[in-house]
C-alpha cells in the first residue's frame, strides 16, 4: 500500500487512492449512459442537453479526482473545440437547411424535398441529429468552462 501511495505522489497526482480508483471505474459507465441518453433523446425522456451534461461531468470528475492534465489527456482541448463546433454546426445547420428548402427553422418535414423519406421519418431523424449536436455542444462548453474557471484560464493546474 505504501508503494502505491508513493507512486501516486511521485506522479504529482492526488493522494486519495479510493476516490481515484472509484472515478476510474465510474467514468466509462457515466460516459456510456450519457451517450445512451443522447441517442435515445428523441424516443424517451432526456436528450442532448442531459446527455451532454453527463458526458461533460464525467471529464470534470476526472479533473477533480486527478487534475486538469489528466482530464485533458482523455479529452484534449483541440478535440473539445472540434466537437463543440461540430455540435453547434449540426444544430444550426439542420435548422437552416430546413428553412432553405422551404420550411421553418427546424421544420424537419421540409427535408423531404431533399431526400426521399417520409415526413414522419424526417422528423424523427431530424430530432436525432439535433439531439446529437446539442449533446456535443453542451459537453464541450461545460468542460471548457470548467477548465477555464478552475485554472484561471491558463489550463495548467485546476482546483
Amino acid at each position: 500500500m505504501k508503494t502505491l501511495q508513493q507512486r501516486y505522489e511521485g506522479r504529482g497526482l492526488g493522494h486519495d487512492l479510493i476516490i481515484q480508483t472509484s472515478v476510474r471505474l465510474m467514468v466509462p459507465f457515466i460516459q456510456l449512459f450519457g451517450l445512451y441518453v443522447i441517442v435515445h433523446g428523441h424516443y424517451s425522456p432526456g436528450g442532448g442537453f442531459q446527455g451532454g451534461v453527463l458526458l461533460g461531468a464525467s471529464f470534470i470528475l476526472l479533473a477533480l479526482a486527478f487534475d486538469i492534465k489528466m482530464s485533458m489527456r482523455h479529452f484534449s482541448e483541440r478535440i473539445n473545440l472540434v466537437l463543440g463546433n461540430t455540435g453547434a454546426l449540426l444544430f444550426v445547420g439542420t435548422g437552416v437547411l430546413c428553412a432553405l428548402v422551404g420550411g421553418l427553422f427546424l421544420d424537419y418535414s421540409a427535408l423531404t424535398a431533399l431526400f426521399p423519406m417520409d415526413a414522419i421519418e424526417w422528423r424523427s431523424f431530424g430530432i436525432f441529429i439535433v439531439e446529437v449536436g446539442v449533446g456535443l455542444a453542451v459537453a464541450s462548453i461545460m468542460l471548457s468552462l470548467y477548465w477555464d474557471l478552475s485554472s484561471n484560464g491558463d489550463l495548467e493546474e485546476g482546483l
